[in-house]
């Protein structure tokens, strides 16, 4: 087949679409969309494959499973009326919020209007909010102060051995409003018992291709647990196969919320794909010479980027590294 200008490879047709180019791979696995062959061999997508994908990803966006997915397409819409209740649920509820910002907005005109002038502490928060969380920094940091002025769906956690990521943890859990941490060892957590919530996400992850294990029911029964307020778990992908990592982080950004924040330590790419980081997203980086963590954007060039990236391997490299702990020679 001869490319033309009409036809991408998969790159250009990912940055099209706004998906991941592992996105698109994993669509190819599970038989939902077939991109063409060059004569080379190489993937190509024209415009019928972009729109199949771009149908996918869609569908995706609505919070359905690969499986659910497969299902609508073929014609089977039974699993549309829980994704489209859970989308309506988070549209009202970013709804409210905004409608509370403009709320704040209307009296702060209203009272220009009437010639009183506003609080400069008022205005302060609408352009910066007070912090989310704030704390001083513990071991191996010298108690400086940490803020996060906003708290993201999902943050990512990632730093090198000994870069001290697992009592930033801590202590975000411990000053978090409700927060947990969710230790590496997940059978401290004792029996976690089946709730209809559970059962709904495993069975759904189950349909992206992941291993239902003791390590995968605890953490969702942790994510599910109604009670809760932010959950922050070290080393997510602790016991879980690569499948299963993946399926989790697409679990995860369609359930997460400000509201009900995730802090996940990580050094898995399967877990943080870069490439596939949105909005919604934070990564915080604990640097290795122990300076302050630090917030890094997404990209390449962003500061601390480079050195976030380099703490990050695929499972079966990390799988090397299990149960190695950092030595701190005594002074």
């Amino acid at each position: 087949m001869n490319v033309s200008a009409q036809y991408l490879n998969p790159s250009e047709a990912a940055r099209r679409l706004g998906v991941s180019a592992k996105a698109l791979r994993l669509y190819e696995q599970r038989g939902l969309v077939a991109p063409l062959r060059t004569a080379a061999g190489w993937r190509a997508y024209g415009p019928l494959e972009l729109a199949r994908a771009g149908e996918i990803a869609s569908l995706r966006a609505l919070g359905l499973s690969l499986a659910q997915v497969e299902r609508v397409l073929a014609g089977d819409p039974q699993d549309l009326g829980p994704a489209l209740a859970a989308h309506q649920a988070r549209l009202e509820a970013e709804g409210a919020r905004l409608s509370g910002l403009v709320q704040q907005v209307r009296e702060l005109r209203a009272s220009l209007a009437a010639g009183r002038s506003p609080q400069i502490a008022d205005l302060v928060k609408l352009g910066a909010p007070e912090p989310a969380i704030a704390l001083d920094l513990p071991w191996p940091w010298g108690g400086e102060r940490f803020e996060l002025r906003d708290m993201a769906p999902i943050t990512y956690i990632v730093g090198s051995l000994g870069s001290g990521k697992t009592r930033l943890a801590m202590a975000l859990a411990q000053a978090s409003p409700g927060g947990r941490f969710l230790a590496l060892d997940r059978n401290d957590s004792g029996p976690m018992p089946a709730t209809p919530a559970t059962e709904a996400a495993l069975a759904w992850l189950e349909g992206e291709g992941a291993s239902r294990s003791d390590a995968l029911s605890i953490l969702i029964a942790a994510v599910e647990d109604p009670e809760r307020g932010a959950l922050v778990v070290d080393m997510v992908e602790e016991g879980l196969d690569e499948a299963t990592q993946a399926a989790l982080v697409a679990y995860l950004r369609r359930t997460a919320s400000a509201q009900r924040p995730l802090f996940l330590m990580t050094r898995s790419c399967a877990i943080l794909d870069l490439a596939a980081v949105g909005p919604d997203e934070a990564l915080l980086l604990c640097p290795a010479n122990h300076a302050p963590p630090m917030r890094v954007a997404p990209y390449p060039g962003a500061r601390g980027y480079e050195a976030l990236a380099t703490c990050l391997a695929p499972p079966d490299v990390r799988a090397r590294t299990h149960g190695m702990i950092a030595m701190r020679h005594p002074s």
